[in-house]
């Protein structure tokens, strides 16, 4: 199964999650790419949308492929898996992570500005990506969303490795995959289109 873009991801990963209807869940996509693929699931299923910043901790010279993840609040995940077959020295990861830092930040004011997010406790939330690779992203997701004291955490993405799978059930009461290929190269091999979405993008699906 190939998705035309994320979209239509959405609406297809829309159809698993109707039992979480009457609950008016809040849908925290994780910028840029799991945007519209939690507007489209709130298109079909109600309730809120925001954004919670994470940031992937990418091999340098394999970007897709996550090292780890930071997040709002201070919070990493580390992949030691990936970690130990890198031959990354400390300098070299404490770079990678200010620079991430720095980008999550800038995002933060483009996106939010002055404005606060919407309030998380009590909430049934659905933490939504474009897929999962290692699943480090959505683990620290998971964590950071923890912190607020939300009544249930749901991940739901269209697209997942097993081992994500594995990792994220962990973290979250629930987790929604339509789609669990036997080897995913990568989230973007599920994908007709799967361009890198630009800020406005963003901006424009959040109002």
């Amino acid at each position: 199964m190939i998705y035309p873009d994320r979209t239509l991801a959405g609406r297809a990963l829309a159809t698993h999650l109707e039992d979480l209807r009457a609950a008016h869940p809040l849908l925290l996509g994780l910028p840029r790419g799991g945007v519209p693929v939690a507007a489209a699931v709130r298109d079909v299923i109600g309730g809120d949308l925001d954004i919670l910043l994470v940031r992937k901790l990418g091999v340098p010279w394999q970007p897709e492929l996550a090292m780890g993840a930071i997040g709002e609040d201070g919070v990493r995940v580390l992949n030691p898996d990936v970690l130990s077959h890198t031959g990354i020295n400390q300098r070299e990861f404490a770079q990678i992570e200010d620079a991430e830092r720095a980008e999550l930040e800038r995002r933060r004011a483009v996106w939010r500005g002055d404005a606060k997010p919407i309030p998380l406790d009590g909430r049934t939330v659905v933490i939504v990506d474009d897929g999962m690779a290692t699943g480090a992203t959505v683990v620290v997701a998971c964590r950071v969303a923890r912190l607020h004291q939300p009544s249930r955490i749901v991940v739901a993405v269209p697209v997942s490795s097993a081992e994500a799978l594995r990792r994220v059930a962990a973290e979250a009461d629930q987790v929604v995959c339509p789609l669990v290929p036997d080897s995913l190269g990568g989230v973007g091999t599920a994908y007709e289109d799967f361009h890198q979405l630009e800020d406005a993008e963003v901006t424009t699906l959040l109002t």
